[in-house]
């Protein structure tokens, strides 16, 4: 996941509002609902302490949520009487709506909830051109039509002379509106920077077209096992997108096991547990770090100053860096901070979490920059 689009929520001091709020049910009494969670979230954040601003503030802004609900829900990040970031969420947090008042932003469930969710372009193809769709878990949306050559489309059966000739010609459109198809669908993948193309569509429709695509997409296609009439292409569509982020997650462990085996002067390239992460952390050397939301370091507390470097295991090492104003902190969201500072990226772990071997055994883990 890319960090960067979290910078508005280091710019300020903190206390901060975190709240997750949960749309993904669906019922004739919707609004009344997302009404009455409003007033449960302000009513949680000033029993933990929150000011009446903040609290209205948010309030506010669950409440319009009832003109037109997420399909999963948002997050709401508040301080100081106003909203300063309110993502939508990928898939619904677990279980019900929950708010929470602390020095940090609470963003780490970003990773699970909003942050790998790659989106798709599904490209319906035939003889005559293309329709494409953008998908992704917040809904789908047209990306464009592709209108190829309209005639001649259809083979005979004749053999005569002229109807060889006749073939040919439709040949030459068959090829020719695949190349069409090839060369908007390649514009559209870099105008949206859709993670998967997906072609739906007779098997030599779509081969035509893949053939066609440029070789840096290559890894990107994908070609769908049932059709545009089948009940079953949704499932596919699913599918492919799922099996597209556990890939994402394997191969990120690959680079952290690889990066974890010393050099010949024995250093890693990686680490793994609270003090190393935050020694990594106050010298800007996080280039990726790896959660998995449910392990122990993650819960961890650590303390932190007002910068993003200044952080510490133990609140007596951050005064002896001359910081004098300092705060406990959850690890994974005082670690963030400090990625996002730098441009480092982060990944949950948590689709292939339960089997991998050789994640990060406390649940934090980072594969570093050199110095």
């Amino acid at each position: 996941m890319d960090l960067a689009f979290l910078h508005p929520l280091y710019e300020q001091p903190g206390p901060w509002a975190s709240v997750y709020v949960n749309t993904s049910r669906k019922a004739e009494d919707t609004a009344q609902e997302i009404r009455l969670t409003a007033q449960a979230m302000a009513r949680e954040l000033a029993a933990q302490g929150a000011d009446e601003a903040t609290c209205r503030a948010v309030e506010t802004a669950i409440d319009e949520m009832r003109h037109s609900p997420d399909p999963h829900g948002r997050a709401l990040f508040a301080r100081d009487g106003r909203v300063v970031l309110d993502p939508p969420l990928a898939r619904p947090p677990r279980g019900i709506s929950w708010a929470e008042w602390a020095p940090l932003p609470r963003v780490a469930p970003l990773l699970e909830l909003a942050g790998e969710d790659p989106v798709a372009i599904v490209a319906y193809v035939d003889r005559k051109g293309a329709d494409f769709e953008l998908r992704s878990a917040l809904g789908r949306k047209e990306a464009g039509t592709v209108v190829g050559q309209q005639w001649p489309i259809h083979r005979t059966s004749n053999v005569d002379w002229s109807e060889r000739h006749f073939q040919l010609k439709v040949e030459n459109t068959w090829e020719h509106n695949a190349a069409e198809i090839a060369d908007a669908l390649s514009v559209c993948q870099e105008e949206t920077q859709a993670d998967l193309l997906i072609l739906v569509g007779d098997d030599r429709e779509r081969r035509e077209v893949r053939e066609r695509l440029p070789q840096r997409l290559d890894d990107r296609v994908v070609e769908a096992t049932h059709g545009a009439g089948s009940r079953l292409l949704d499932e596919d569509v699913e599918r492919i997108r799922a099996e597209h982020v556990h890939q994402r997650v394997e191969e990120e462990l690959d680079r952290f096991r690889a990066a974890r085996a010393p050099d010949d002067e024995g250093r890693a390239a990686a680490v793994e547990g609270i003090p190393a992460l935050v020694e990594a952390a106050r010298e800007h050397r996080l280039e990726e770090l790896l959660i998995i939301p449910e392990g122990a370091d993650a819960h961890q507390e650590v303390w932190i100053g007002e910068d993003p470097d200044q952080l510490a295991v133990r609140r007596t090492d951050l005064k002896t860096l001359g910081e004098q104003r300092s705060w406990p902190a959850r690890a994974d969201d005082a670690l963030i901070r400090s990625a996002v500072t730098t441009d480092a990226i982060a990944l949950s772990l948590e689709p292939v979490a339960a089997t991998a071997e050789g994640a990060p055994s406390g649940g934090l883990g980072a594969i570093l920059r050199w110095r």
